[in-house]
């Protein structure tokens, strides 16, 4: 039985159009989560279009395997992350892909499933502080981490990856105190914030930025989205368009500067009177300013709230 339990397709009738839909596209989404904009996107693409998904979840597949079942051959789906995409669809070939999309961030289903880890709070006091993506045991977990790292080294995941105000404090506390009292699950870990006090009175709250400080790094998010993108963009055909949908400013910076590096081509210092490189755009960005939600979307989907979206198309070769 299909289930609603996974991510609520965000911006999907924006994300559709940046795509440019048409009969017999071949689609790569490389976050295929619950099948969401998979499912938008094979309805729109009939009678023969090609759905390509991805994702790391092997429970994502399954649900994004019953839900896409009435469509039959048209649904091709691989457990892999993203950053792999380029060898997909090289394996593919011939097939040419006419559109990518990439909906990061965490799915409602592994929000929601507290033995993933992923968030705190009265209902999931007990959770271990896993947050693998792939749900494996071939990465350390966000316990691992903690239990492992040098204050240096959490510091940083705080502080580049969350934000943290307090971000020193925090990590000199867990490596004093984790010989005696490791932390293993949601409660130990904001039962240290909380005693700490750390970020106190803040607009955000500050487990929150702890708990996707650790998500980040363990999953090793930014480093799969720069892998991502470059192998997205080397994937399309020219014309082929590309749409990234980001929650979080680091995910949409990445997304800005890779967008516009391409679109620039040349890689030579400004300060050169000429082109040396011979590097040539490679992509048009379609989106001047991301595309956020509407007053209506994020009323009735609070996660829907920090999304941005931004595409590009792919240049024809020269």
């Amino acid at each position: 039985m299909v289930t609603t339990a996974y991510h609520q397709p965000v911006l999907l009738a924006e994300t559709l159009g940046c795509l440019d839909l048409q009969p017999g596209s071949v689609i790569l989404d490389g976050t295929l989560g619950g099948g969401g904009h998979a499912e938008a996107i094979l309805e729109q693409t009939g009678p023969d279009g090609l759905l390509i998904g991805l994702d790391l979840d092997a429970e994502a597949i399954a649900e994004a395997s019953a839900r896409l079942a009435p469509f039959g051959e048209r649904v091709r789906l691989f457990q892999s992350s993203f950053r792999r995409l380029g060898d997909i669809a090289a394996d593919l070939a011939p097939i040419q892909i006419d559109g990518i999309v990439l909906d990061l961030g965490v799915s409602s289903h592994q929000l929601d499933a507290a033995e993933r880890g992923f968030r705190f709070g009265s209902e999931t006091p007990d959770s271990p502080l896993d947050m693998r993506m792939d749900g494996s045991g071939d990465r350390p977990s966000a316990a691992d981490l903690l239990a492992k790292l040098s204050a240096e080294e959490l510091e940083t995941i705080f502080s580049e990856y969350g934000q943290l105000p307090g971000s020193r404090r925090l990590a000199k506390a867990i490596v004093a105190d984790r010989d005696r009292a490791p932390l293993e699950t949601a409660r130990d870990l904001v039962g240290l914030i909380g005693e700490l006090g750390i970020g106190r009175g803040r607009k955000h709250n500050p487990a929150t930025l702890v708990f996707q400080a650790l998500r980040i790094a363990v999953n090793d998010e930014l480093g799969a989205l720069e892998e991502g993108l470059n192998a997205a963009i080397g994937a399309l055909r020219p014309g082929g368009r590309l749409a990234v949908i980001a929650y979080h400013s680091l995910e949409d910076r990445m997304v800005k500067h890779t967008f516009r590096a391409a679109a620039k081509g040349c890689t030579c210092p400004p300060e050169w009177p000429a082109c040396q490189c011979g590097g040539v755009p490679t992509v048009e960005i379609l989106t001047r300013r991301p595309i956020a939600p509407g007053d209506a979307e994020t009323k009735d989907n609070a996660r829907a709230r920090s999304a941005r979206l931004r595409a590009a198309e792919r240049l024809v070769a020269t």
